[in-house]
């Protein structure tokens, strides 16, 4: 079980836009992009996954603590293991986040006998969770949502969206997203 948060915008994707345009025109409607003044333009969310599908999404309220961290896993990972059927054996993922490393963090996931796959510290990041993000954000983006109400909706109901097969691929081809890192000494690879 794959895990990690996101920030979503409520504009677009989160990345730098540049344009041209003349002089004239710079502050042209078109050539300018909306900001929200209220209510705030992004979102945080918490999701989940396995090579059987998507797991819960949870948008974080707030700023996130060890304590909020520990209450969304709660909430979340044992009813996404259920719902995807997974039985016994599987393993967790989380990054080194200081919430997730907390000593009460490691001391529920044993609490709670949750075996938790070791994870480098500074390595390149190599969840493949990263890949759902990003075709979850252009989902969105493409969907155009008009509030954060209905951009919260809009996630919810992409990510339950995200087909199975798209999470198995990803879980499957692991080993060759690892190897690749590894041959090129930890620098970019096409993953």
């Amino acid at each position: 079980m794959w895990s990690d948060e996101t920030k979503i915008e409520h504009f677009g994707l989160n990345s730098t836009r540049r344009l041209w345009r003349k002089k004239k025109d710079e502050y042209n409607p078109k050539n300018t992009i909306p900001t929200v003044n209220h209510e705030g333009g992004n979102i945080i969310l918490w999701g989940c996954f396995s090579a059987k599908g998507t797991g819960r999404l949870h948008c974080i309220e707030g700023r996130m603590d060890g304590a909020m961290y520990r209450e969304i896993l709660a909430n979340n990972i044992l009813l996404s293991v259920r719902a995807l059927k997974m039985g016994c054996g599987w393993v967790f993922q989380h990054d080194n986040d200081s919430k997730h490393t907390a000593r009460a963090t490691k001391e529920w996931l044993c609490k709670k006998h949750l075996k938790v796959l070791e994870w480098p510290s500074q390595s390149p990041d190599l969840n493949p969770i990263e890949n759902l993000w990003k075709e979850l954000k252009v989902c969105i983006a493409q969907r155009q949502p008009r509030n954060r109400k209905d951009l919260e909706k809009v996630c919810m109901e992409e990510w339950a969206k995200i087909p199975a097969a798209v999470c198995s691929n990803l879980v499957k081809n692991y080993r060759k997203r690892m190897i690749s890192v590894i041959a090129n000494k930890g620098f970019c690879t096409k993953y």
